[in-house]
């Protein structure tokens, strides 16, 4: 008795599947006008990402072409010209403006808050690496969150400048990098009378970066602090 129903509802299969066939093409006939409408968005949607990634790969290229010139300007430290260009090519402002939204464009964020914080434009120099875009790499994200606690505390705000260069400091979590930018914050909180949290940044070069080059003269600064 058993096998007969099993039997039966093997046989069932295939009629019951005609069913939610049957049923379904039922529901697309009724509703075909907004189902329609629903795929006509999804392609439109798709075709956008698709066109949108191609030209971006070309815009991408445009773009790395057009930096080029400012680069070579700003590795000879004429920060004015990697800035504005020089009337044959453009300059980091035009590679911003004209090729926003490409990696080159973001990197071009960096020069710029760079090469202004070089000519003594601080205010300038701050909004450009605040829109910097950081990137999951170890270097050089960190140097530009460095860059802009070091403009923090050069416009005279200290605490926003510490925690800036802490976050850097983090974002990196290398021997290289990261003591040098804790020992800055740390300094700046000795300049704050605010020993213990030196004390503590010192003692994290210490224990943590301790393969770093710094982590031997560290002990000098503790005993400064702790005075």
């Amino acid at each position: 008795m058993a096998k007969n129903k099993k039997q039966q509802v093997k046989n069932d299969e295939p009629i019951a599947l005609d069913v939610q066939l049957n049923k379904g093409e039922a529901f697309i006939e009724k509703n075909w006008k907004k189902i329609a409408a629903v795929l006509g968005a999804v392609v439109v949607i798709v075709a956008g990402i698709y066109i949108y990634r191609h030209y971006m790969a070309g815009k991408e290229l445009e773009a790395q072409k057009a930096i080029a010139s400012a680069q070579t300007a700003f590795a000879q430290q004429q920060y004015e010209q990697a800035l504005k260009g020089d009337g044959n090519s453009k300059g980091l402002l035009k590679v911003i403006d004209e090729f926003g939204g490409t990696k080159t464009a973001n990197l071009a964020k960096l020069y710029a808050g760079l090469a202004y914080a070089k000519t003594d434009k601080v205010d300038e120099a701050i909004k450009m690496l605040e829109d910097f875009d950081t990137q999951d790499d170890d270097m050089v994200s960190p140097a530009a969150i460095a860059a802009l606690g070091n403009l923090y505390v050069e416009k005279g705000d200290k605490e926003k400048g510490l925690k800036t260069l802490v976050k850097a400091a983090e974002k990196a979590d290398n021997d290289a990098v990261s003591p040098v930018f804790l020992l800055q914050a740390g300094e700046i909180y000795e300049s704050l009378g605010q020993n213990d949290k030196a004390v503590e940044l010192y003692n994290k070069i210490k224990k943590q970066y301790f393969r770093s080059p710094l982590s031997q003269e560290i002990d000098k600064y503790i005993e400064r602090a702790t005075k």
